[in-house]
């Protein structure tokens, strides 16, 4: 029985046609012009920007808008499409490595790892890890939901809300459209502290325990540690290697990175200089929370 549900999740995960034989087209793939990207994030924006300027005009400034249980439907409909896309990319990830590493001989990729990394110079945004990569690039959209929660829930609109978001989009479409290295490595991460963070808040918001720490904040600090990390490696073996697959993609987003990184940083500075003025567990965790339901999400 439980051999049979393995072979069954490999096969609908990695192994079913439409994953196999995917491939990031503008005439097949929903989503993938430039046109429609730019649109989305202009929309978004300025759906955002009108949301909180009419909120402002017609509530007072204490009064919030019931949401029901829909930020905590929304939480746990979030971890549950990151759990799917990290064990389909695990799984989509595992296949490649078997189909194509004999074909690494002529690419100067040796390890499993390095291709997890550097992709070889003329991959194609096609087969099973481009198909997890496409579904990412649309589970961004039902992340943006969060920031209209924040404003109906908290009545807050910041800069940093809007760039993350937009970032965060558009690196996912270059990925995909650029065969970028690294991609593969950062979805698993990605999705690994989503499941993790997304989980965390539907257990919070159906009035369970919280932790005595900003959790969520720790977790994003853990990310953009691995995320420094990889990118050494990735700028490395391109050098070392004679090159890896959409570096001026990477490059471009390792600047966005490097934006999101310090902006970051400036709000975990303020976070904990408010800790050690108040010194009280439970009513620092209280206040990074709201500050990071603002700031962050």
């Amino acid at each position: 029985m439980t051999l049979s549900i393995i072979e069954s999740t490999k096969y609908w995960l990695s192994e079913h046609p439409s994953i196999v034989n995917f491939r990031w087209s503008s005439t097949q793939s929903w989503g993938s012009t430039w046109s429609f990207l730019l649109s989305a994030i202009a929309i978004y924006i300025l759906v955002a920007a009108a949301l909180h300027l009419i909120l402002s005009l017609i509530l007072r400034r204490n009064r919030r808008v019931p949401l029901g249980p829909i930020p905590a439907i929304h939480s746990l409909a979030t971890a549950m499409v990151s759990v799917v896309i990290f064990v389909g990319i695990l799984l989509s990830t595992a296949a490649e490595i078997r189909d194509t590493r004999w074909f690494w001989r002529r690419t100067k990729t040796t390890t499993a790892f390095q291709w997890l990394l550097c992709f070889p110079l003329g991959t194609r945004p096609s087969g099973r890890v481009f198909f997890w990569s496409y579904i990412f690039y649309l589970s961004r959209f039902l992340h943006l939901f969060r920031t209209f929660f924040t404003i109906l829930k908290h009545r807050k609109l910041t800069f940093f809300t809007l760039f993350n978001q937009s970032i965060l989009l558009f690196m996912s479409f270059l990925w995909l459209e650029f065969s970028q290295s690294f991609q593969v490595l950062a979805i698993l991460l990605t999705t690994l502290l989503y499941s993790v963070v997304y989980g965390y808040r539907f257990w919070t918001a159906i009035g369970l325990p919280t932790a005595c720490f900003p959790f969520v904040v720790n977790c994003q600090v853990v990310l953009l540690g691995c995320n420094l990390i990889c990118h050494f490696g990735v700028l490395l073996l391109h050098i070392l290697k004679g090159g890896c697959n959409g570096i001026g993609a990477w490059g471009f987003n390792s600047m966005l990175n490097a934006v999101i990184l310090l902006l970051f940083l400036k709000f975990y500075w303020k976070m904990y200089s408010k800790k050690k003025r108040k010194g009280d567990c439970s009513s620092d965790f209280e206040g990074s929370s709201r500050q990071l339901h603002s700031d962050k999400d």
